[in-house]
């Protein structure tokens, strides 16, 4: 009987073998336990899922309210030291058993983890299969020898803390981080393959030249030579069909003969032609599909397949390029690696209903094209979702404070490019997040320019006085009073928000650069998800509003101050992109997002409502200096004249025409004053508009309001709005527009 389950067992298994990549599915429940030693426990009392993290574990670790806190009150702390740690560093035990088909018998079998923090030890039926200090690539360990087949097979698996992570580690720290939550975060899975297999497959289009370039990393299982005379390499040949993804349609082939050398790895490429391609494009993700296969002996050794897409992303002056046309990219950032240390977290990070949501769906709503994953990259199905609903990525490595050793950042720079270059959506590579490393950008970014010559690369607050090649910069023009600021120097030069003209220093220096200029962070108005300020903001909202402002009166302001942080940094047309900060993060951390409430509903603050309109890829914005926040503004005189300007932009790739209102709004909604007119605006054309506006006889609040209707826009109405004080009064009274 016993025999007959077994077999019952090795039948079930070998259903969810992939019978193209024989691959075996290590996701799900893992047995799960936790040891202050480095000895492996007696015992497993806890189960875990795979991926996850720690805090997934049932029952809970022991110090799980030490890593999620629910402050009653925000208190305003600028920074976190890393060794300032507040619970007791240990080692977390993964453990799963796992019968392999008899039929694999005599293959080679290699334990992929995708992504393990930090410091991953691996042991197979009790044998030491290798260890690993990478943190956000994958782990590919060879367990052949360990291995029994039409057996159950014990896989162990050691994962160690934060600060225990080698000095050599190319993992940085986050200052506004406190908490490193260890644990397998992306799939595990067992390949197999005979003495051949394809360790790494890159595909590196070129729209323009009608080709495509196979990269691939051959490894080789047979023993180095041991005796004189035996063979040091062996001939083969990679194969590579090309494939629509959706119709599977076949529409090239190619291939190459190569000499692989014993017990390692070797590098091959070539072209395959690829005439009169399907671009892709957030607007159009078409995808092919990679299918290839290393032939041996007349045998199929190893087959392997990637999806990719078809486009090219070049940057031309001061300009991005996507498939040939000039592209704005409008968007946000995504701090995963904070998201972690989320009370509300769970393991909403894995879930891909709620990750589609997050990434796509909503930001599509807004007119957002681009994000920026930021001090941290995330599990692979993310970036499969970018490539299949369309959204393109700034793909940025922890990389904040100075943290690891230049060979072992080399080592794992160059494998995070092998591992993720196939994804469309990542259009530019992110090696720094302000800050910088001389060997980084003038070593190691040119030779990975080499190896992947289809991205930009970014290296933080390196400038072309700093790099021998400076594609891009990434400017943060954070405006507003901030914790370390002199109150009383900010009130003799106050941000004007919302005055379209204004330059500051360093938004001059951005101008003036001849590299392209992405600015990847502005927005220093955070709030946590019940509209309280962040510890970063506690300053800006007790400077515009007291100290006692209400969630409702905070949210009202974020959303109004992001509006028009966003036309003012749109208007400077020499900019390559903006990309506000941030979309998710720790809600009880040093910033804060845009959604409110529970973050598993996802529910949109009016932030995100206003920014469809800021965002609007063609938008008519109000040139006028806030007059309801901003202190330095006096009033208006009744029945006066005011001669302002409108900024009309266009980033659109086509001619916009349509039909603009601007109405003035007393308290109660009621149009004070109304003007219409046709505008038209040719591609990218950035066009200044005149108006002329009589001020009303009575004193009150007033809102300003444009609606632009374009033939082309996404937004059926894109609005712009300023708030305007007439006579003086001792309160104002403003009318609550809706987006």
């Amino acid at each position: 009987m016993l025999k007959y389950f077994l077999n019952i067992a090795i039948l079930l298994l070998s259903l969810q073998v992939s019978a193209q990549q024989n691959i075996i599915d290590l996701n799900g429940t893992w047995d799960f336990e936790q040891t202050e030693k480095a000895f492996p426990p007696k015992k497993f009392k806890g189960k875990i899922p795979v991926p996850g993290l720690i805090h997934l574990a049932e029952p809970r670790i022991e110090d799980y309210d030490k890593f999620f806190k629910k402050p009653e009150n925000v208190t305003l702390k600028t920074s976190h030291r890393l060794s300032d740690i507040d619970y007791t560093p240990k080692y977390s035990w993964y453990k799963k058993s796992v019968i392999i088909p008899e039929d694999l018998s005599g293959r080679e079998v290699v334990l992929t983890i995708r992504k393990s923090q930090y410091v991953t030890q691996v042991y197979v039926n009790g044998m030491d299969a290798g260890s690993s200090m990478a943190c956000y690539t994958p782990i590919d360990l060879n367990v052949t020898n360990a291995v029994k087949f039409g057996e159950s097979n014990d896989i162990l698996i050691r994962v160690g803390d934060r600060i225990w992570l080698p000095s050599e580690a190319a993992g940085g720290t986050d200052k506004e981080k406190e908490h490193y939550l260890p644990g397998i975060w992306d799939d595990v899975f067992l390949s197999f393959s005979d003495k051949l297999k394809i360790h790494r497959l890159m595909v590196l289009p070129s729209l323009k030249e009608g080709r495509l370039t196979v990269k691939a990393l051959i490894r080789n299982f047979y023993p180095a030579q041991l005796e004189y005379g035996d063979p040091m390499e062996d001939k083969a040949t990679l194969e590579v069909s090309i494939t629509e993804k959706k119709s599977g349609k076949k529409v090239a082939v190619g291939s190459i003969d190569l000499s692989s050398k014993r017990d390692r790895l070797t590098e091959v490429n070539f072209d395959i032609d690829l005439e009169d391609a399907h671009a892709w494009s957030p607007d159009d993700p078409f995808l092919y599909t990679a299918q290839s296969s290393i032939i041996y002996n007349e045998k199929v050794s190893d087959v392997f397949s990637k999806n990719f897409g078809m486009r090219d992303f070049e940057r031309r002056g001061k300009y991005f390029y996507l498939n040939g046309k000039k592209t704005f990219l409008r968007g946000t950032n995504i701090t995963l690696q904070r998201f972690f240390e989320d009370p509300d977290c769970g393991n909403l990070a894995w879930d891909r209903d709620w990750v589609k949501k997050l990434i796509i769906d909503d930001p599509k709503k807004v007119n957002w094209n681009a994000m920026r994953i930021c001090v941290g990259i995330v599990p692979d199905f993310w970036y499969d979702l970018a490539d299949e609903y369309g959204m393109m990525f700034q793909n940025e490595w922890l990389y904040w404070q100075n943290h690891g050793w230049d060979d072992q950042i080399r080592k794992e720079y160059t494998d995070w490019v092998w591992s993720d270059a196939n994804h469309p959506s990542i259009v530019i590579w992110d090696a720094i997040n302000e800050n910088t490393d001389a060997y980084i950008g003038n070593e190691l970014i040119p030779e990975l320019m080499k190896l992947d010559p289809t991205r930009i690369w970014d290296a933080g607050y390196m400038t072309g006085s700093e790099m021998v090649v400076d594609e891009m910069d990434e400017p943060h023009p954070y405006e507003g009073p901030r914790p370390w600021s002199d109150m009383t120097d900010f009130e003799k030069n106050p941000y004007p928000l919302g005055d379209l003209n204004y330059k500051n220093d360093r938004l001059k220096a951005s101008i003036e650069s001849s590299a392209a200029q992405l600015v990847n962070e502005y927005g220093w108005i955070w709030l946590w998800r019940n509209g309280t300020p962040s510890k970063l903001t506690v300053d800006v909202y007790n400077y515009y509003l007291g100290e006692n402002s209400t969630p409702q009166q905070n949210r009202e302001l974020q959303a109004y101050w992001l509006q028009l942080e966003t036309e003012w940094l749109r208007s400077e047309r020499t900019f390559a992109g903006i990309l506000a900060f941030t979309h998710l993060t720790n809600n009880y951390g040093y910033t804060g997002d845009w959604y409110i409430d529970d973050i598993k509903d996802l529910k949109p603050g009016p932030t995100l409502d206003w920014f469809k309109h800021a965002f609007a890829p063609a938008a008519v914005f109000i040139n006028l200096t806030d007059e309801r926040y901003t202190k330095h503004i006096k009033s208006h005189e009744p029945g006066g004249s005011l001669l302002f300007t409108l900024n009309a932009i266009n980033d659109l790739h086509e001619k916009e025409v349509g039909k603009l209102k601007i109405s003035l709004l007393n308290d109660e909604g009621k149009s004070m004053w109304i003007q219409e007119q046709q505008i038209s605006l040719l591609p990218y054309e950035n066009k200044s508009i005149p108006v002329s506006m009589t001020i009303p006889e009575v004193a009150g609040g007033y809102v300003l309001v444009t609606e632009f209707e374009g033939e082309h826009n996404p937004v059926d109405k894109q609005i712009s709005r300023r708030f305007l004080k007439v006579g003086q009064l001792d309160e104002y009274k403003y009318y609550d527009l809706k987006p």
